[in-house]
Order: structure tokens, then sequence, then C-alpha cells
């Protein structure tokens, strides 16, 4: 599955050249991680973001989330938002906090 270079890269330039940031090819789509952990991702033209198991509730309730089941089994923690949700840099900047943040609360792998 191909993944929306154009989403890609606006996330590329949000997150900067941190050093604690990385790519990975996941899911079928590209995944950013933080110190080894996903943080947001690309599948197709949608941003998949790691929000945690306890804000799984808030952020399905925000417009265009639903949640993440790519095995076809909803995975706790993670939500898919749709291209529409995101075409906004300030929409896109605000999930990418909340993936980066809950990526930071993690230990490195």
């Amino acid at each position: 599955m191909a993944y929306d270079e154009g989403l890609a890269e606006r996330i590329r330039t949000r997150l900067g050249d941190h050093p604690a940031v990385g790519e990975k090819r996941m899911f079928g789509g590209l995944a950013f991680l933080h110190e080894g952990n996903m943080a947001v991702g690309v599948i197709g033209d949608e941003l998949v973001v790691r929000v945690g198991p306890d804000a799984t509730g808030t952020a399905l309730a925000r417009p265009g989330a639903r949640p993440f089941d790519f095995t076809g089994r909803p995975m706790r923690g993670w939500v898919v938002v749709a291209a529409s949700a995101v075409a906004e840099d300030t929409d896109l900047d605000a999930w990418i906090d909340e993936g980066v943040a809950y990526a930071e609360s993690l230990p490195p792998k």
C-alpha cells in the first residue's frame, strides 16, 4: 500500500531534524518514531496516531478520528484520522503533538 508523500513531508517538516525522531516503513505505510516508539504514521492518505490507551476515547471523539483496526481488531491506544481532518496545519500539528507526547512517555527501545 502506498502512502501520501505530501502528508509525510508535512510531518517531516513539523518534526524537524530532532535526533530522537526516525522513520520506518510499517503497516504498509510510513511511521515516525521517537526513540523507537511510534508516534504518528501515514497509511494511504490518512494519519495514524498513537495516543495511548487512556486517551483513546477522547481522541475518537475528535472530528475525522476512528479506531485503528489494521488487523481486523481495533487497537486500543491508536486512532486513524481522515485526510480531511488534517488538511489544516493546526489540526495536523495538534495530532502530531499528541502522538509525540505519548511516545515520549514510553521508555526508549
